[in-house]
């Protein structure tokens, strides 16, 4: 890495300097077979394990200057790395390495009117930006994702795990340069400076997609500012659906794991919904509150436990990330249906029923990116659905929704195979 762009002004150059570098080393990449890059990034996974005292030592830097800078307790964890999380990262870039390849693959085939044939193929998207927070571990799984894909890279992580940053895409470029793949498919911004984030917005024709990792102060920055496709989700606003012909026993564990399992991740459960003809809607709702939960409810809410107490308008609307749940009794699967179509994030909606009809209505007519049948939003997750590693949750209406992993990072190209057809 130089240290040249280190005191760069310019950063509409310096951005444009790092993608004529990474698209060139994508070109490269493209040449690849698919056992070269799997062996690339099982030379990266060694490269990091080999690398383990020098990283964590630059991970015990961000700590110490975490702490000094008094980042909360959860931010410091989610920056830790240890002997445990190091070998998990390296694993977890073999375990992609172990995935289908999924360039090259045909996803239509038919011949034309015209005799000639056509056949549409998965191809890389090209020179992928991708921005996060705290979470060193993205550095690596970014990486993975996008050269496995045959996508170059510009990685932006946060200020806080600057040094466990650069450790880690030190190693991860080592492992790629042994088996002589391009070290510069994947780069890692050479500056902190908050203008080359706007420059990498900015950067339509040289940057082909945007891809935030991070609160939602980064991502609704990103969405607003780009000038480049951004893939992303802003909230996880989740409904889990407690349908009149919903299990008892099923409706209070599934509203449990989707409230209480992990209340921080963008899958979890932001509004219960119970309908008004479910028998069993005090006992969920006292089993959700005997877990620690706070309850915030319309009136009807309130009355099936004393601890819910009065939701405002705002509640329908926020993405609590905690302890906190928004709690409604509806009429029927249609004022549930409104009730999602009117506050939904278009992230994770579920239904819990035995009804195979109600089920099959609402899987279809719910609007979201991941609609599910008696299961918990917990779920809502790359590996969960056996993709392996993902880059993140989209909920846009184009490319790709939900879980994005490799599939997601392609698009595809028309190929005709003629034999001297002129068009008359």
């Amino acid at each position: 890495m130089t240290t040249l762009t280190e005191t760069k002004t310019d950063f509409t150059s310096l951005i444009a300097d790092l993608a004529k570098d990474g698209r060139a080393a994508q070109r490269k990449l493209a040449r690849a077979t698919d056992a070269e890059k799997a062996a690339g990034l099982r030379a990266a996974a060694r490269a990091i394990r080999d690398n383990a005292k020098d990283i964590l030592a630059a991970n015990a830097k961000d700590m110490a200057a975490g702490e000094e800078r008094g980042l909360a307790p959860a931010m410091l964890d989610r920056l830790k790395l240890d002997d445990d999380r190091l070998e998990g990262i390296a694993s977890a870039i073999e375990n992609v390495a172990n995935l289908p390849d999924p360039v090259g693959e045909v996803i239509d085939n038919r011949n034309s009117p015209s005799g000639f044939g056509l056949e549409r193929v998965r191809i890389p998207i090209g020179l992928i930006g991708i921005i996060y927070e705290s979470r060193p571990n993205v550095t690596a799984d970014a990486a993975a994702l996008c050269l496995r894909s045959g996508n170059a890279a510009l990685l932006r992580g946060g200020s806080e795990a600057i040094h466990s940053n650069r450790a880690l895409h030190t190693a991860f470029v080592e492992g790629l340069a042994s088996e002589g793949l391009p070290e510069k498919a994947i780069q890692l911004m050479p500056t902190q400076d908050r203008e080359a984030v706007g420059a990498m917005l900015k950067a339509a024709g040289l940057v082909d997609m945007i891809v935030p990792r991070g609160g939602k102060g980064l991502v609704a920055r990103v969405q607003e500012d780009a000038r480049v496709p951004v893939l992303a989700h802003l909230d996880g606003i989740c409904h889990t659906y407690i349908h009149a012909a919903a299990d008892p026993d099923m409706a209070r564990e599934i509203a449990v794991n989707a409230k209480m399992r992990r209340t921080g991740i963008c899958g979890a459960m932001e509004t219960l919904l119970i309908d008004a003809s479910f028998g069993n809607g005090a006992d969920v709702v006292a089993a959700i509150a005997d877990a620690g939960c706070e309850l915030r409810g319309d009136e009807r809410a309130q009355k099936l436990d004393s601890r819910v107490k009065p939701a405002t308008s705002e509640d329908w609307d926020t993405e609590y990330l905690d302890a906190i749940l928004s709690v409604a009794v509806v009429d029927d699967i249609d004022a549930a249906m409104e009730h999602i179509a009117a506050h939904s994030s278009g992230h994770t909606e579920a239904i819990i029923t035995d009804d195979d009809v109600a089920a099959k209505r609402f899987l279809n007519e719910v609007d979201s990116a991941i609609v599910m049948h008696n299961a918990s939003t917990q779920f809502a997750d790359g590996g969960e659905f056996g993709l392996g590693a993902e880059i993140g949750i989209a909920t846009g209406r184009l490319h790709a929704r939900g879980p994005v992993a490799l599939e997601g990072l392609t698009t595809y190209k028309w190929q005709v195979k003629g034999s001297g057809q002129a068009r008359p």
